[in-house]
């Protein structure tokens, strides 16, 4: 019995490589490394899987990540709408920058306005003083006279108030129109210091009376010329035109008080003589009538430009009024008759004065009325350029509040469906793909959903039509899957057959073999029948191999519990170079009997592949080791030339996940063999560097393989088991029996 479980254990498998290293580790080629992302899942495969291999045609650099094709959607949304948007906001703000400078040039208006208003008053006042002095003056008056002192102080109060009220200008900043006027303002202040020497001088006898009336005229058109600057200062044509009216009525104004002033210093105290008016101030006096004349035209036409009734606004002056008209009769006829004062009745400057200042009362009434006009309508200006920025700035707003929800919703209604494209198509290559592909592979296709569920995505426009044929590729991947399942099922199905009819002429073969041993005597003869006897247990394992790779499971288990040495004498016994396997120090359990065959097979496998790849001169030792939580260690050490760190790494990877069956599982059979069946039963396997050289496998079997499934026996299950002995060959060999089929459902009588 004991030769014959040598000649039995002589059998098994041609090594799968020989290239003077473990096959083992010629599964960690480029071809058939596990991919990247540690799945194990086997290269080639990428139909099944539904992820595309790393050389994929047309795989190529996204490029940077600022380039635009590489800007997500919504950023090139924004970027889109940003430039309109911009640009409209731009035009905005011009049209709301003009308005605010319109309104700051229309509230100059107001400080311009106030300060013509007293500019006005000073003119005026300086026209009165100048006026009711000419005829106390002229004959003799001192400066303290009634008349003269009450007009020159109501000049003083006017001066103060006019250079308090102008010094505001010098905290406006404003273009150079305001500071025109700030010149013009510090112009005037300056000649106003002047106003004691021209006082001094006031109609000296012996000078002519038009030089006394040219200096204060000067005065009185400085300030009249600050109305002529606010046109100037303001871009409104109706502004512009309002105070080119008022420069043209005051300046009429102004030749009119001229007027008054000449003949007044010309006429006596009394009516006892005629006045005396040299032919200078009588020509000069006439220039300003004349220009009073022109002026008023100009006033006429520029006044109803404003859509005004001059005739009405100069009603008081006309004819109708008896002292206004004597008034300007008897200045005609004097200035334009060199004799004009003595073809006139004789008259006093008092009654000149009274006369001609009711003509410049109701001139000064006219005078404030255009002031009050143009400040209304500098007022009413302001009010519709700050009502029309108020209305530009809302419409701004509103335009830009449409367009900005108007594109929110666009964007988010693209944004939408793109995202749920995207999530879908992620969801679906990442892990509904793959778990069909994985249940394609596990169970028949026809009892698998095999229905794609749509994007979702119906639009018509083109991200629809993208979800559509997203789902049709959806569809055909998971079309070419459960065929490509099919196909492998099929595949399974031939290597089952294969292999079932394989199997049953091997063992009628093994029958055969053993009835010839039984009778033959011959000892040369009964060797070769032994060797016989071993090749064709090791071609019965290859064609267990097909089963393994079509997911069969062995038609026969054993129903009782086997002591782990005979598993390991039994898979010793299928090893080609058997007599070089030593056992050593295993422990005294038994493996479960529905993983007696697929244990056996498996360390047969080891085994093959220490001895095939190590020296013919070593042994390979064999030992077990009883954890106490119950699990048992089986090392196989052998003293060949070893792996690297890497062949290492990659053959426990596909050790621990068995790739999927392709052709290049065919060429390691044995490595995807023992990754199955060890993944089948839950026993980890792996391999690493020996202390003495070559490898070590590692086989830890889990509680319910190790200890039959029975709980561990306190302190029983680490005691050795014998490694010899005419027992333990007689119980080896009726595993090995078994192995071969020679018996039915049980164990057979050797096993245990």
């Amino acid at each position: 019995m004991q030769g014959r479980f040598k000649r039995e254990g002589s059998a098994a498998a041609e090594p799968e490589l020989r290239g003077g290293t473990n096959p083992m580790a010629s599964s960690s080629s480029p071809a058939d490394t596990p991919g990247a992302d540690g799945s194990g899942r086997a290269g080639g495969t990428g139909a099944s899987t539904g992820r595309p291999s790393a050389g994929a045609k047309g795989a190529g650099s996204a490029g940077s990540r600022i380039a635009l094709r590489n800007w997500r959607i919504s950023t090139r949304l924004v970027s889109l709408l940003a430039l309109p948007v911009v640009a409209a906001t731009t035009l905005g703000a011009i049209r709301i920058g003009d308005s605010m400078d319109e309104m700051e040039q229309l509230d100059r208006m107001k400080l311009l306005t106030d300060m013509t208003k007293q500019a006005t008053e000073l003119a005026a006042a300086l026209q009165e003083e100048r006026d009711q002095s000419a005829g106390p003056l002229a004959h003799g008056g001192k400066s303290s006279d009634f008349t003269v002192k009450g007009s020159r102080g109501k000049t003083d109060r006017a001066r103060d108030s006019f250079l308090q009220g102008t010094s505001d200008i010098d905290d406006a900043r404003g273009d150079q129109a305001i500071n025109s006027i700030r010149d013009n303002v510090v112009q005037i202040s300056t000649q106003l210091r002047a106003l004691k020497d021209i006082r001094r001088d006031a109609y000296k006898k012996g000078a002519p009376t038009s030089q006394t009336v040219a200096s204060y005229n000067q005065l009185v058109e400085q300030l009249l010329s600050l109305s002529r600057d606010m046109a100037l200062a303001t871009s409104n044509p109706e502004m512009i035109q309002r105070t080119r009216t008022l420069a043209a009525f005051s300046s009429a104004k102004e030749y009119a008080s001229v007027q008054r002033a000449v003949i007044a210093a010309a006429l006596p105290p009394n009516k006892d003589e005629f006045g005396k008016l040299s032919d200078n101030d009588r020509l000069y006096a006439l220039s300003a009538l004349q220009n009073e004349k022109a002026e008023i035209k100009s006033f006429q036409r520029s006044y109803e430009g404003t859509g005004g009734n001059a005739a009405e606004l100069t009603k008081p002056l006309d004819d109708n009024n008896a002292v206004i008209k004597d008034a300007n009769d008897y200045a005609e006829r004097v200035l334009e008759s060199p004799n004009g004062m003595k073809n006139r009745e004789r008259r006093s400057y008092k009654d000149w004065t009274d006369a001609s200042t009711a003509k410049l009362k109701q001139m000064a009434l006219i005078e404030q009325t255009l002031l009050n006009d143009m400040e209304q309508e500098a007022r009413k200006l302001r009010d519709e350029s700050q009502r029309e920025a108020i209305i530009n700035g809302a419409l701004i707003l509103l335009v830009l509040g449409v367009s900005l929800v108007g594109a929110f919703v666009v964007a988010r209604s693209m944004i939408r469906s793109l995202r749920r494209l995207q999530d879908t198509a992620t969801q679906v290559a990442q892990d509904r793909l793959p778990e069909l592909v994985k249940q394609l592979s596990e169970s028949d296709p026809q009892d698998i959903d095999t229905s794609v569920e749509s994007v979702g995505v119906h639009s018509r426009d083109e991200i629809g039509k993208v979800a559509a044929a997203f789902d049709d590729v959806h569809r055909e991947a998971v079309r070419l899957a459960a065929e490509q399942a099919l196909l492998r099922g099929n595949v399974n199905a031939m290597f089952t057959n294969l292999s079932r009819r394989s199997q049953g002429l091997i063992q009628r073969q093994l029958s055969l073999i053993s009835e010839l041993e039984s009778r033959e005597a011959d000892p040369d003869q009964l060797s070769s029948l032994f060797k016989l006897d071993h090749l064709a247990t090791r071609m019965r394992r290859n064609g267990e191999n097909l089963l393994v790779l079509a997911g069969e499971e062995p038609g026969r288990r054993w129903t009782r519990p086997v002591p782990l040495v005979d598993v390991l004498r039994a898979a010793a016994s299928e090893v080609e170079q058997y007599e070089r396997i030593e056992l050593a120090a295993v422990p005294t359990t038994e493996v479960a009997g529905r993983v007696v065959n697929d244990l056996v097979h498996l360390l047969a496998e080891l085994l093959e592949n220490a001895t095939s790849f190590s020296s013919p001169q070593t042994k390979v030792k064999v030992t077990g080791h009883a954890l106490p939580d119950g699990r048992v260690l089986i090392e196989i050490h052998d003293t060949g030339i070893g792996l690297s760190p890497e062949d290492l790494a990659a053959i426990n990877e596909r050790l621990a996940s068995p790739p999927t069956v392709d052709v290049s599982v065919s060429r390691r059979m044995g490595l995807f063999v023992v990754g199955r069946l060890s993944q089948r039963h839950g026993i980890r396997i792996q391999l690493r560097p020996s202390d003495s050289g070559g490898t070590t496998a590692l086989v830890m079997l889990p509680v319910d393989v190790a200890q039959g499934g029975k709980k561990v026996p306190g302190g029983k299950s680490g005691a050795p088991a014998p490694s010899g002995g005419p027992a333990a060959a007689q119980a080896a060999a009726g595993v090995a029996a078994a192995r071969r089929g020679a018996q039915g459902g049980g164990a057979p009588a050797g096993g245990g």
